[in-house]
């Protein structure tokens, strides 16, 4: 199909599969105390970078200082464990909207001396004080999403403080030495962060602008912000240990805030708390082990999409054609029916993981592909017991490797940033479901249903790649998608990042919505229109604006002897660094 006739298709909207365009391009424009920055383009990022290539280690990070924080730490004597919190630490200052210490964590990691994955689950639960019946009471339908009642408890610095404890080699107040120094000498803020940054027209929250825009005034690309809040509380850690942020001061501050707030926190809440080592779970693909964390998180969206996927021959189709696409959004509806009715925290629900990521269960699944119709309505299958984010990885040259990803959950979170902390609160527990025949119901001191997921690959039972993809819904999307780029179209590490991706949305949820006529389908700048077209014509319901999904970072190892292959997604500021 000639471009003009696809236009005039999209502009005339004559198929109910095409839906009317939401973007509209920002202009060029020069900051007040900066140079130039066209804002359109920023979305259009160049693309071909060289794949980083290193021997004794690598971080890869959204974020420069972020992935130079990592890398020093290593070139200290710290190990992948070390520099992943240490970059994960400058993140909390750097990248503000997408994650922090009010946030939770999950990692992945291969220890190169156990010879093993360890995977911990260091996401909060809801507050003891906060039941389903509270929230009918309240007239809820569902929790609000900038809402006291929408926190659960941080999970992230208990996951620093498993993770080092278990496997970390520097004093840990040395790892949180970079950032500290950084909030308190201020840094200049990078392109797509100053973006994503808060306005004088955003709404104030309690604690937000006084935080993050202390002196009213807009920012941009390159202005200064020093966070002297989040610097005292990385301070206290450093010197009291990672548990004091659960025991001392933080959580008494935290709980007063909840209480003036109408939130539902006690003290309880954080002195419970704790991250949870737990087994990963894998499917295989192409020959390659796909290793995820089992719920209360998404993460075996990805293997159950790979299980479908791995029923066509991928490599045989163009990237990024229609078929190809097809088969993929076809894949993501069934396994994203599963995921709104069974995905949950197992310390309270009969999840049937292993049913849900059997190959015999893909094998039937996989019937209920048509090759040349678009599904409209998924049921998911019937088996017993019935987004901001910020990503990194890391590596060293002893050969472990971690795989990390840590949010708020929305960009900024709840929006309430607790007096004088200096770090948003997250609003994770707005995933909770408000129907009590739900597996992932309101519950007390229960985990949410999650969203953030570190994914590693394993072959033959030695490491290979460490990676993952931030963006909410999306992450299993973009897993799936990027691993199609590299085990089915032979990409390196940069180049599968690069690939224009789509996404689609609109899927069944785990709070209780249900799809309609089949989701929606956007893409990014370089699907071409001819596959546009024929998925619209095969009845996908096609976006014609373009959007930009996700964010991804990677390491591909190889030994004999050592390397690491790195690619950092050219949607983020950041970038692979090795040395």
């Amino acid at each position: 199909m000639e471009r003009r006739t696809f236009l005039k298709v999209l502009g005339g909207f004559g198929t109910s599969t095409l839906l009317p365009a939401t973007f509209s391009p920002v202009p060029c424009h020069a900051a007040a105390d900066g140079p130039p920055l066209s804002r359109g383009l920023l979305a259009q990022r160049n693309q071909n970078r060289s794949t980083v290539v290193s021997q004794h280690g690598m971080v890869c990070t959204a974020v420069p200082l972020a992935s130079m924080a990592g890398v020093d730490i290593l070139k200290a004597g710290g190990n992948a464990i070390d520099a992943a919190i240490a970059a994960n630490a400058m993140l909390n200052l750097v990248e503000p909207m997408s994650c922090g210490p009010g946030g939770d964590l999950f990692a992945i990691l291969w220890s190169e001396k156990h010879q093993k994955l360890f995977a911990l689950n260091a996401s909060g639960r809801s507050p003891y004080d906060w039941s389903l019946k509270q929230a009918l009471d309240l007239g809820l339908k569902e929790i609000p999403v900038y809402s006291p009642l929408s926190w659960s408890v941080p999970g992230c610095v208990s996951g620093w403080e498993a993770l080092h404890k278990r496997f970390g080699k520097l004093p840990f107040a040395r790892l949180l030495e970079p950032v500290i120094e950084q909030a308190k000498a201020g840094f200049p803020l990078s392109p797509i962060v100053a973006a994503s940054w808060l306005s004088a027209g955003s709404p104030d929250r309690p604690g937000l602008k006084s935080t993050y825009l202390p002196d009213g005034q807009p920012v941009h690309y390159g202005t200064m912000f020093k966070n002297p809040g989040l610097a005292s509380v990385l301070e206290l850690i450093a010197r009291e240990g990672p548990q004091a942020f659960y025991q001392g001061e933080p959580a008494e501050r935290i709980v007063k805030f909840s209480q003036a707030q109408g939130g539902r926190f006690s003290l309880r809440d954080f002195r419970d708390h704790k991250a949870d080592w737990v087994e990963p779970v894998s499917t295989n693909y192409r020959g390659y082990d796909v290793w995820e964390i089992p719920p209360n998180g998404q993460g075996i969206a990805t293997l159950q999409i790979l299980n479908l996927l791995e029923h066509f021959d991928i490599k045989s189709m163009p990237p990024n054609s229609a078929e190809q696409l097809h088969l993929f959004l076809e894949a993501k509806k069934l396994a994203f029916e599963d995921r709104a009715v069974y995905y949950a925290d197992m310390d309270f629900a009969k999840v049937p993981l292993r049913e849900l990521i059997s190959k015999d269960y893909a094998a039937e699944r996989v019937k209920l592909i048509d090759r040349t119709r678009a599904a409209d309505h998924v049921e998911p299958g019937r088996l017993k017991g019935s987004s901001d984010t910020t990503y990194l990885t890391a590596a060293d040259s002893e050969g472990n490797m971690v795989s990390l990803i840590q949010s708020i959950y929305h960009g900024w979170g709840s929006g309430y940033v607790p007096d004088g902390l200096g770090f948003c609160l997250q609003n994770r527990g707005q995933l909770f479901a408000l129907d009590a025949s739900h597996l992932n119901k309101l519950e007390p001191h229960k985990r949410p249903f999650h969203t953030i997921i570190p994914a590693f690959v394993t072959k033959a039972g030695r490491p290979v790649f460490s990676y993952g993809v931030m963006g909410g819904d999306f992450q299993p999307q973009g897993q799936a998608q990027l691993l199609m780029n590299l085990l089915d179209f032979g990409m390196s590490p940069q180049q599968a990042g690069e690939q224009p991706r789509i996404e689609h949305t609109e899927s069944s949820t785990p709070t209780g919505s249900k799809m309609v006529n089949g989701g929606t389908v956007g893409f990014e700048r370089g699907i071409s229109d001819e596959a546009k077209l024929k998925l619209a014509y095969l009845g996908h319901r096609v976006r014609p604006a373009l959007g930009s999904y996700g964010g991804y970072q990677g390491i591909w190892r190889q030994d004999d002897p050592l390397r690491y292959f790195g690619g950092s997604d050219p949607r983020k500021d950041g970038c692979a660094i090795g040395y």
